[in-house]
């Protein structure tokens, strides 16, 4: 039963000896925090489901599925791939280790347990779970399509609005799994650079992936952009009536470029660049370079 403070962290442990369970379970009930109980894989699975614990803490070794296979079965389901799993195990062989890991464990600790130890590496994961999913939270508000892909090429986690995008380009989960994947693993294996793009051919709808760098998980954050959506130049010179020219000059810009920066990219002189931005300035009503990245910005911004 929860107490009366309603942000108790809820751990679900995941256990089928009685001794261990007895264990642990005083400890967190001790440290105010509330208890969720399985005794095999399988059970941990339904119950995570309907009651989903902060961070679980998993045997290895149980009947009907262990552990191992249950973290895996875990990390698959985007509802709760992000929930750290701490392994606790008599297994304490480096390859039974390194397998904890692999299938998606944060930490592992070798039984018996030292309750101080325990709650001291709880409390280090249940702060970067929070960290982590503030974050996530922050970039689903920004109502961007950003995406996160594993080293394989699966899909880790992507904003409502990729998943809206995905879903208008009929990109199927099975076309997701036998070939968006395996593309981007690919991609990925030639360490691209930042702003490096990955067209998805062979669609009905025009879509691109575009590389914005590696997250402290060691994923790749991508953004998929619409190919049928405006960008860049070009949406400046469609919303505001520019010349390619002056469509380019504003967008560098907006980006924080220098004249003199912007004539090296453009093959122009730094003059004729201020020739633009002489036309630019009362096309767009305003009086200044800031202002005119202003306006730029804010276009670009209601695109998104």
């Amino acid at each position: 039963m929860k107490s009366e403070n309603h942000n108790n962290d809820i751990v679900l442990v995941v256990d089928d000896s009685p001794d261990a369970l007895s264990l642990i379970h005083d400890t967190l009930e001790q440290a105010h925090m509330d208890v969720l109980v399985a005794l095999e894989g399988k059970q941990a699975l339904t119950i995570a489901k309907r009651i989903r614990p902060d961070i679980i803490l998993m045997d290895a070794i149980m009947p009907v599925m262990d552990g191992f296979t249950a973290c895996k079965a875990l990390k698959q389901d985007p509802a709760l791939a992000n929930i750290p799993v701490i392994f606790m195990t008599g297994l304490n062989h480096t390859d039974d280790i390194v397998r904890g890991l692999e299938a998606g464990g944060v930490d592992y600790l070798t039984k018996p347990i030292q309750p101080n130890e325990l709650l001291a590496r709880m409390k280090v994961h249940l702060s970067n779970a929070r960290l982590n999913n503030n974050a996530q939270f922050a970039l689903d508000s920004m109502g961007q399509n950003l995406m996160t892909f594993d080293r394989s090429g699966g899909i880790a986690w992507a904003t409502p609005q990729t998943h809206a995008l995905m879903a208008k380009a009929r990109l199927t989960p099975d076309w997701q799994v036998d070939q968006l994947s395996h593309l981007v693993k690919d991609w990925l294996a030639h360490s691209p650079q930042e702003g490096n793009r990955l067209p998805l051919s062979h669609l009905d709808y025009p879509l691109t992936l575009k590389f914005l760098g590696m997250t402290e998980q060691g994923e790749a954050l991508v953004k998929l952009e619409d190919g049928e959506r405006l960008s860049g130049a070009e949406l400046l010179r469609n919303r505001l009536s520019l010349t390619e020219r002056e469509s380019q000059v504003l967008h560098w810009i907006a980006n924080g470029k220098t004249n003199r920066e912007i004539g090296e990219i453009l093959a122009m002189s730094p003059r004729t660049v201020n020739k633009h931005l002489e036309q630019i300035f009362p096309k767009l009503g305003v009086e200044n370079r800031t202002s005119a990245a202003g306006v730029a910005l804010r276009i670009q911004a209601n695109a998104e």
